[in-house]
Parts: structure tokens; C-alpha cells; sequence
């Protein structure tokens, strides 16, 4: 490997990490204020605040109702991971598989809620699950997620089931494999390195999302991510405190479920995995 030693290269590369560096810097900053601001009891002027209490958090989590709110994220997610693979992947195989006219208009057609913004298909789509009867329902705000994480998994997965030689199936067909067997013995150890990282972008995009969740949500079908939008822009006044010591609530669930997910899931193993994976 030959590293360039110009002057040029040199401060090309400073520059970037000053970049990196003010980023970075700038992040932490915030974080940390937030931080701090959910246990300071009075903080105006000064570089800390007066004093430090939890008091913030017992009174957020029932100012808020973050248990229940907590309860609705957790199976919202769940269900959104669960479906989303179990579609996902069926439609991923059917594509990936066959060959029929029009796939090219079928492909981009899955690709449309990846490509633009949320809000822009999120106001018809909204309307249509009013009129429907499920906006404002537990099962509306699962069905809105959907709509992108479904196109995501296909994208994601078509890849890894080209890569598999169909000769493959055809023998194990023809040594008795059902399609249930088939799946199970062959293909699913095969494409566990991709369902699994698609499953766990899934799982990151449905935390955050906020569009799609706050034009369908419901009294008793809001996210975290949508709670916490309540807490700062509803009416009536509240302490900043309080609605500080439910963005780090947001901040410490959506790190646990990252943990949880990297805890069975290695970004790096799924990357080697798919990389030595024969193409044939």
C-alpha cells in the first residue's frame, strides 16, 4: 500500500478529521446536556445545575404514562420485525426466483417507499387506514410501518438468495425435501446472515420512526418516538426537566434494544458471512 505524503493529502486529511472530530464533539455535547438537564434540579447560567435529583424521571414516567407508552413500542416493534421478516422474505424468494413480465415495474414499486420521504406517502396512506377504520388502532400503526420495512427486507435479501445455486434445491427435492424441509434445512442456514441484518435495520428503523407512527397513531397506540413529540409540543406547560428525563428514557430503551439485537447479531460476521458465500 502506498500512503500519499503531499502536503496536499496531509491537510486533505486533517480536514476530514477536524470534521469528524467537530461532529463528534458536537454530539456528545448535546447528549450530555440532555443528560445532565434530566437531573439538575435548577440550571440557568451556569455551567452545572444548582442541584441533582431523579426526581424528573418518576414524574415523567407518570406524567407521560411511559409504561404503557413502553408496553405499545415494544410490541409495535416486535410484531413490525416479525411480520415484516415473515413477507420479506417470501416476496424476496418469489422475485429472486422467478422471472415474469413486468418484475422491473413490480421491483420499483418496492423501492418507491425507500426512495422518498416518509410524509409524502404517509398523508394518502394515513387517509386510507382512516377511512378504513385503523388509524388510530394498535394494528394501524403496526400496518403503517409495514409499508416501508416490508420493500427493505426484499431489497436486502434478493442478493443473498441469488447467490444460492437453485441446483442446491432441486437435490434436495429430489432426496424427499418438502418446501417446509426445504426451507428449515436448506435455505434458512443459508440465509441467516441476511435475514438476520435486515431484521435488525427493521428493528432500528421502527424505534425511529416518527411520520408514518404520528399521522396513525391513537390515544393508546403511540410509540415512544411519538410520546416524546407530545411531551414538547402539546399544550400546557411542563418542566424541561421532566421531558429531558424522557428523551434519555427514549435514548437508554433504543440502546438496549440495539444491544439485545447485537447480542445475537455480529455486523461484521453478517459481512464476512455474505461475502464468502459462493456465487454460482
Amino acid at each position: 500500500m502506498i500512503r500519499d505524503t503531499t502536503i496536499g493529502a496531509k491537510l486533505w486529511a486533517t480536514a476530514v478529521w477536524a470534521v469528524v472530530g467537530f461532529f463528534i464533539i458536537n454530539l456528545f455535547a448535546m447528549i450530555g446536556t440532555v443528560v445532565v438537564s434530566s437531573f439538575g434540579t435548577r440550571w440557568l447560567g451556569t455551567w452545572l445545575p444548582a442541584g441533582w435529583t431523579t426526581r424528573w424521571y418518576s414524574s415523567a414516567w407518570s406524567e407521560f404514562q411511559l409504561g404503557d407508552v413502553l408496553i405499545v413500542s415494544f410490541q409495535v416493534v416486535g410484531l413490525v420485525v416479525l411480520i415484516s421478516g415473515l413477507l420479506g422474505v417470501t416476496a424476496a424468494y418469489a422475485l429472486a426466483r422467478r422471472d415474469f413480465p413486468g418484475k422491473k415495474l413490480v421491483m420499483l414499486l418496492f423501492l418507491l417507499p425507500l426512495l422518498i420521504p416518509p410524509i409524502t406517502f404517509g398523508i394518502p396512506l394515513a387517509t386510507v387506514l382512516y377511512q378504513t377504520g385503523l388509524a388510530g388502532t394498535f394494528w394501524g400503526v403496526v400496518a403503517a410501518n409495514l409499508v416501508p420495512t416490508v420493500p427493505f427486507v426484499i431489497l436486502v435479501m434478493i442478493p443473498f438468495i441469488e447467490q444460492i445455486d437453485p441446483k442446491i434445491e432441486a437435490a434436495a427435492r429430489v432426496f424427499g425435501a418438502n418446501t417446509f424441509k426445504l426451507f428449515l434445512h436448506v435455505l434458512l442456514p443459508l440465509l441467516l446472515p441476511g435475514i438476520l441484518a435486515s431484521l435488525l435495520l427493521v428493528l432500528v428503523r421502527t424505534i425511529a420512526m416518527f411520520e408514518l407512527t404520528f399521522l396513525v397513531a391513537g390515544p393508546t397506540s403511540q410509540t415512544l418516538v411519538v410520546a416524546l413529540y407530545y411531551a414538547v409540543f402539546a399544550a400546557g406547560v411542563r418542566a424541561v426537566q421532566s421531558i429531558d428525563a424522557m428523551a434519555v428514557i427514549y435514548m437508554v430503551t433504543t440502546l438496549i434494544w440495539l444491544l439485545v439485537a447485537l447480542r445475537f447479531v455480529n455486523p461484521a460476521q453478517i459481512v464476512t458471512r455474505a461475502k464468502q458465500q459462493p456465487a454460482h
